[in-house]
């Protein structure tokens, strides 16, 4: 069966971009944009598309949860038996895309990940709902299971096993990640497909940001 879609369009009118009123820091430029994004209280207002080289050759990429971010980059959280944790380890360079439909707008950021130091990966996991630190236990991420029955009964036997433990401890195979960004992409819609795209790209010293504008 095919689909046509020829005639799904939108007409992109709600901003712009122009170089008079950017700051000399991607970060400030994102942080302002993600924060118009949080305001209009979207559903999962901080999810992101992580892509990695897979080891089989394909780009992979999926969604995961932005806990954290700043000039020094922007963190999530994993299983490091995943897939995705596994192939980061291979193949550190990887891209996030951000794209917030409402306001027309997406951010592409290439960047380098690694791991984060071991003590804020063990601050964020005391800050997770229990079930949620149970099922960082429960899960062998990534690996073929026999049936969803079999996570739900090692998940009731940890969770007996935990009992009435006050902190259940951060599993040593689950942690943090950081992508310290060398590029920046905005993109704003405009009318016509005369999209607004503005590039930052770290200087080779990596101390600086060189800034330009691509055709849409």
């Amino acid at each position: 069966m095919k689909k046509i879609l020829h005639n799904a369009r939108e007409s992109y009118q709600r901003g712009e971009l122009l170089e008079i009123y950017l700051p000399e820091e991607p970060i400030a430029l994102f942080d302002a944009w993600f924060e118009d994004f949080q305001a209009i209280n979207a559903y999962d207002f901080n999810s992101m598309t992580l892509c990695t080289f897979g080891l089989d050759g394909f780009p992979k990429a999926r969604q995961v949860l932005l806990k954290e971010y700043s000039s020094e980059g922007f963190v999530f959280f994993t299983n490091y038996m995943s897939n995705k944790a596994r192939e980061i380890e291979n193949t550190p360079k990887v891209s996030l895309l951000f794209y917030w439909a409402p306001l027309e707008r997406q951010v592409r950021i290439q960047g380098l990940a690694s791991k984060v130091d071991r003590s804020v990966s063990e601050a964020y996991f005391k800050t997770r709902p229990r079930d949620s630190q149970i099922g960082a236990h429960t899960s062998p991420q990534s690996t073929i299971i026999e049936s969803r029955e079999f996570l739900e009964k090692q998940f009731k036997e940890l969770k007996d096993r935990f009992g009435d433990m006050e902190d259940i401890p951060c599993p040593e195979n689950w942690g943090g990640f950081i992508i310290q960004p060398v590029s920046f992409e905005f993109w704003q819609g405009r009318p016509s497909r005369l999209h607004d795209r503005i590039v930052y790209a770290r200087t080779e010293e990596g101390t600086m940001w060189n800034r330009y504008r691509l055709a849409p």
